[in-house]
């Protein structure tokens, strides 16, 4: 059983059926980065996860699958026309005041028959009116209300954007004037408001200075690599006809993205950086970045009137087909690569050499760190696996690197001298990290360095919606018994007898009813032991000692006042309180008092009958007999 494993494809061995202790040189799940649509929608999420604007780094990208992200891509392919327009009003008067000069020296020396050939040329011409601007103008100032949210209190109708016939002829002027076939007249007259508005769209908007001049967009399929299909178009009509004629499913859709028509150029000559960094653990996230790159050089010169792709894109797979243009810099490699090192000393003989170290090189770490960190979340996190990746950079003008795409498996073809040195050497270094490191924390790395390594995040038990309800467990309240409005416990303890007689009446005025010495069926016991019961009498007691119960049933909600009872216990000496029963000529009426089993209530207790039980205790006999006065009441009432 192999112990470590290096595959070219990820397919090619199932992950999940390796051991903990097998190393793979790949993860799962990682098409959130290394595809154009994963990379182009995970992007946009950037501000969530890190304080980083991906517009500072990363070309704008929409999506064509849906209608609103072929919307979105509409809008701002219009905004980018609208500042096209200012900036070559700009350029306009900026470039042409040496030429208008030098024409003007020519024109005075010259006979005046040669004074024609300008106004013949120009009479060639298209002239386009100052409203083209004023458009043009209007545009950028709503571009820049939206983002100051001054349009959060408008309504649309409010809104003064341009209709769509409006929005058709502007473009089409623009395309005149961007392809040399028109000219604006009296230009210099809004140069001033140009020049402010592309000042402050600058201030807010990072990618001004890529725009450029022609609005030139590159269209890529959505999960394709090694530039296959890749196309540059500036003409919007011919975008959307490419999308909507082609019915691949969703994920094979076109991505669509920002081309930097102003890159950094070597002999006029456009390249590329090929930038490999390598991840060995997602949880803690740990990126190695490595030191040493190469650039890809161009085929041909580069120039935006010459859309091949030959021309603007600098993938192996696309230039090792071609020959070198004849036109091309004899200065260039004929292999067509530079190693990072080769291209600082470029910089060094033209005193820019301080720019790697202090813009490209750190830019270039930033941007792999806030792109990992962003598809942290939707790689599968396998431990004992690692995978090399490599970045595609583009300098700017101002040598600010602009993130491309990230490849999975970048080749290692020793396809020229630079490749054979590098790609030998970075597969090395990969294996001193992977293995090596694992003996010794301290051995030799190669080129690799350390650049981000982030403490342990505990993941959830699984991934979805983890729902939960935290609180204390209450018991269910005891049903509340009935209010007593006056209840007097007058008797002590001490006086406290076994219940030999009957209490007085609840209900003055009417006769007790007959002793029941027999239970109704349904009321018995389950054993059918229960105790006879008999509707109690008046106790004579002192007038201090007794109780009245004053009750008027004939009206609602009346308040009874219950007697006070005392009971002695057996074989007590107390003074004469004889306990006699007094007659009275009404009777009870049965229907208003249920009779209940004593037994269960008063187990201790002596009955009428003479059945003498264990003599209870003082506070048993008072708890019991607030129990019967409460449930005698209740049934009364």
């Amino acid at each position: 059983m192999p112990y470590f494993l290096w595959t070219l494809k990820r397919g090619i061995v199932d992950y999940h059926s390796l051991s903990c202790d097998q190393m793979l040189n790949h993860y799962g799940k990682t098409a959130a980065f290394t595809t154009k649509i994963g990379l182009c929608v995970n992007m946009r999420t950037l501000p969530w996860y890190v304080q980083a604007d991906p517009d500072s780094f990363f070309p704008r990208c929409y999506g064509l699958c849906t209608e609103s992200d072929k919307q979105e891509f509409l809008d701002d392919f219009r905004r980018t026309v609208a500042s096209s327009i200012l900036r070559w009003v700009v350029s306009q008067q900026n470039g042409n005041k040496s030429k208008r000069k030098s024409k003007e020296e020519e024109a005075g020396d010259s006979d005046p028959s040669s004074k024609k050939v300008p106004e013949s040329t120009g009479s060639r011409l298209m002239g386009l009116s100052g409203q083209l601007v004023d458009a043009a103008c209007k545009v950028c100032e709503a571009y820049l209300g939206r983002l100051e949210h001054k349009d959060i209190d408008l309504s649309e109708d409010a809104a003064e954007d341009l209709t769509e016939d409006e929005w058709k002829d502007l473009i089409q002027q623009y395309y005149s004037l961007v392809g040399g076939n028109a000219f604006i007249s009296n230009s210099r007259n809004h140069f001033s408001q140009c020049q402010a508005l592309l000042n402050k769209i600058t201030a807010v908007n990072p990618q001004t200075e890529i725009d450029g001049l022609r609005n030139i967009w590159i269209i890529k399929p959505a999960a394709k690599s090694r530039g296959r299909d890749i196309m540059c178009m500036n003409h919007v009509e011919e975008i959307l006809e490419l999308v909507a004629a082609d019915h691949l499913p969703a994920k094979d859709k076109w991505v669509v993205q920002k081309y930097i028509e102003t890159p950094l150029l070597i002999y006029d000559t456009k390249f590329d950086i090929r930038q490999w960094f390598l991840v060995t653990d997602w949880n803690p996230l740990t990126i190695w970045f490595y030191k040493e790159s190469y650039l890809r050089f161009s085929t041909r010169r580069f120039s935006l009137d010459n859309l091949d792709s030959a021309v603007h894109l600098c993938n192996s797979s696309i230039q090792k087909h071609l020959k070198n243009d004849e036109g091309r810099s004899p200065l260039l490699p004929c292999h067509n690569t530079w190693t990072s090192t080769r291209f600082q000393e470029y910089l060094q003989k033209r005193g820019r050499g301080a720019v790697w170290s202090s813009v490209i090189y750190p830019s270039m770490k930033r941007a792999v760190t806030n792109t990992m960190r962003v598809a942290q979340g939707r790689v599968e996190p396998r431990k004992n696996s690692f995978e090399l990746y490599g970045a595609d950079f583009i300098l700017g003008r101002d040598f600010k690197p602009w993130l491309i795409e990230i490849n999975s498996s970048p080749t290692m073809h020793a396809s020229t001298p630079v490749t054979a040195q590098l790609c030998a050497q970075v597969q090395e270094d990969t294996i001193k990290v992977v293995v090596d490191r694992r003996v010794d924390r301290n051995c030799d790395i190669g080129n690799f360095e350390l650049l981000w390594r982030q403490p342990a995040v505990e993941l959830p038990p699984f991934q979805g919606s983890d729902l939960f309800v935290e609180g204390v467990g209450t018991r269910k309240a005891k049903r509340q018994m009935p209010p007593i409005s006056t209840f007097d416990s007058a008797s002590s303890l001490s006086d406290i007898q076994p219940l030999k007689e009957r209490c007085p009446s609840a209900l003055p005025g009417l006769a007790p009813a007959p002793p029941c010495t027999a239970l109704q069926p349904d009321l018995r016991m389950k054993d059918e032991k229960v105790l006879a019961c008999t509707l109690p009498l008046p106790l004579n007691r002192p007038a201090g000692r007794s109780a009245k119960v004053n009750c008027d049933l004939s009206e609602p909600g009346s308040r009874m006042e219950l007697p006070t009872c005392h009971l002695q216990h057996l074989g007590h000496t107390a003074p004469n309180t004889g306990l006699t029963k007094v007659e009275s000529d009404k009777r009870w009426d049965p229907n208003l008092l249920k009779v209940h089993p004593l037994r269960s209530v008063l187990p201790s207790m002596k009955t009428v009958e003479g059945a003498q039980c264990l003599p209870p205790r003082p506070s048993e006999v008072l708890i019991h007999l607030e129990l019967i006065f409460v449930y005698g009441v209740s049934m009364i009432c």
